[in-house]
């Protein structure tokens, strides 16, 4: 069912970067105007479908699968992701978008056999799409134990009841399953027990779409973003996924590898930014000067290619990491990169825009959308202040038990 990369590494970076030069670049306009042609904006593009099937074809396809099931390791995957990070629609492509990736690797580790033919099959073979509702509007979602949603036993179903925004994939026609987290025991003593993730299929009476949601004016369609309402949202018991009260345990499992998927993929904006600035720069002329000429642009492009190296290099050490002793062991490096890699990004962007004037500031260049993402990334797997926090306390106690 997973699937099985032969092709080294180093031949699946040739080959991707080969097909972003022959399809995906040449396609960036007539993409965006299929989007805005569609009569909802949350339609599949048809553009998309014939890419699929190119990428397919060429075996670029589950190339986020992890190396025990058949694919390949977090620092062999980490050079495809920057790549297909320059132009931000383009995972889907290679059925490694979020937050689909996650929700197939919670598939592949914690789903029934009957979860993973009904929903983790489609999900592989790109058919479907998928969506992971664990963030609230009237609490610190941050902190997963916050969550209020209720699951509530009843028979042989299981009643879910609560509201959650910010939740991708959403709006999505294509999306076919929401993992759902709430509380199935808040009174539970251990609060990371409190917690579990439930299946609902859209179309389940009682989820409505309250409202889709932009982040700086973009709306991320036709992925998009949405705020839902789940009223007395019934689901048999063989919803639950891995038991009642594993909900924090499936959170922790997933966050890890999206976490750096996102650093990867920034990576990729900042590099690509990077190289329009450069063009820029020696195309454009102010006061007699290249831009090129001008000490001030120098120094903004040589600082950005440090710190893009720099973060490159984190996020390869973080990868290594995390083959060699797993997730949770690297979690030092994981929070490092959630708290540099965004920022860098965004800053590195920031002097790429300006560098092109006032139309770096328009759809006529992807660094606009590029921005809003990176500064998207510095909430979307938790704000930078609780990745400082965390990693703190963690460096703080490995000192005191070394001194």
């Amino acid at each position: 069912m997973y699937a099985s990369i032969d092709t080294s590494a180093k031949e699946l970076k040739e080959h991707l970067i080969a097909f972003m030069d022959e399809h995906i670049y040449p396609n960036e306009t007539a993409y965006h105007e299929q989007l805005n042609a569609l009569d909802s904006r949350f339609q599949t593009v048809p553009l998309m479908e014939d890419l699929k099937a190119k990428a397919r074809s060429a075996g670029l396809w589950n190339l986020f699968v992890p190396i025990n099931y058949g694919g390949l390791t977090n620092a062999d995957y980490a050079p495809l992701a920057e790549i297909m990070g320059r132009v931000l629609w383009s995972p889907e492509v290679f059925n490694c978008n979020a937050p689909d990736t996650g929700n197939m690797e919670v598939f592949i580790k914690y789903g029934t056999t009957e979860q993973k033919e009904r929903w983790l099959k489609p999900l592989l073979e790109g058919e479907i799409r998928s969506a992971f509702a664990m963030t609230e509007p009237d609490v610190a979602s941050s902190d997963a134990t916050n969550v209020q949603t209720s699951i509530r036993r009843d028979g042989d179903e299981y009643v879910i009841n609560g509201r959650k925004w910010f939740i991708t994939n959403a709006m999505y026609e294509r999306t076919k399953i929401f993992i759902v987290m709430g509380k199935s025991d808040p009174d539970n003593p251990n609060r990371h027990f409190q917690q579990s993730q439930i299946l609902v299929p859209r179309g389940t009476p009682g989820l409505t779409f309250i409202r889709p949601l932009t982040t700086l004016g973009y709306d991320d369609a036709p992925q998009g973003h949405a705020e839902i309402l789940l009223e007395n949202v019934r689901v048999p018991i063989d919803n639950m996924l891995l038991g009642e009260g594993r909900g924090f345990e499936i959170a922790q499992g997933r966050l890890g590898p999206g976490r750096i998927h996102h650093c990867m993929r920034l990576i990729g904006c900042a590099q690509r930014s990077l190289e329009l600035a450069c063009r820029r720069a020696t195309a454009r002329s102010t006061f007699g000067k290249k831009l090129a000429e001008h000490q001030s642009v120098l120094e903004d492009i040589a600082r950005s290619f440090c710190e893009i190296e720099q973060a490159r290099l984190l996020t390869l050490k973080t990868a290594t990491k995390m083959d060699e002793v797993g997730a949770k062991e690297a979690r030092d490096l994981i929070a490092a990169g959630q708290i540099a890699v965004p920022m860098m990004a965004q800053k590195v962007i920031d002097r790429c825009m300006q560098i092109h004037g006032a139309g770096g500031l328009t759809g006529d260049y992807f660094m606009a959308q590029a921005f809003n993402y990176a500064r998207w990334c510095r909430q979307a797997d938790g704000p930078d202040q609780v990745h400082m926090m965390a990693l703190g306390k963690q460096l703080v106690r490995q000192h005191m038990a070394s001194s």
